[in-house]
């Protein structure tokens, strides 16, 4: 599949059979993307990759978000977060969740933005890479309401924090074209 194709193929999937992904494709996966740019070079990513009794633990956390979730019908309406809801509830049955953490940096010339901005980059070269392999993944934004419990579950050691969260499998859902916005760049001469 050539780059384009596989742009245009990812999308976050919310669905997932529950075929296992072997660790050697996870391992494969994570290799390449961390080939990603990161400022001063420092390659603040960590992955920690959930499967079996782990993965259940962190859905367990992450289910625990859902009560939260009300928050948001103004703003998504009601059916938008009840499908929220069952997502959370075990995470479309994804068979690996991934925590993604970087450490506390203390440095005045890096600040919290040049981490997430890096790790961005790696979580999408990470997307991209599952998608080619025809696998399906989603980006989850770390639920502050348990922040402290995901660290636990992940086992996150002190001094770093998590950033992002992703489910991986195999998809069992056929992708929904999404509108993309066209008026997204602005010519200065």
């Amino acid at each position: 599949m050539e780059l384009k194709d596989v742009l245009r193929a990812r999308h976050s999937v919310r669905a997932f059979t529950s075929a296992p992904v072997d660790e050697s494709v996870v391992r494969e996966i994570i290799e390449y993307a961390t080939l990603a740019p990161s400022t001063f070079n420092l390659q603040p990513w960590h992955f920690h990759v959930a499967t079996g009794a782990s993965r259940d633990a962190v859905i367990e956390v992450i289910a625990q978000t859902t009560q939260y979730l009300q928050e948001y019908v103004d703003k998504l309406g009601p059916e938008a977060v009840d499908r929220e809801a069952r997502f959370y509830a075990d995470l479309g049955g994804a068979p690996a969740v991934i925590g993604v953490s970087s450490p506390f940096i203390e440095n005045p010339l890096v600040d919290h933005t040049n981490i997430c901005l890096s790790i961005g980059a790696c979580v999408e070269n990470f997307l991209l890479l599952a998608t080619e392999r025809g696998l399906g993944a989603c980006n989850l934004t770390v639920p502050h309401w348990v922040a402290a419990e995901l660290l636990r579950a992940f086992d996150v050691p002190e001094g770093r924090e998590l950033i992002s969260i992703m489910v991986l499998g195999y998809p069992d859902e056929q992708p929904v074209e999404q509108e993309r916005s066209t008026d997204v760049v602005t010519w200065l001469r």
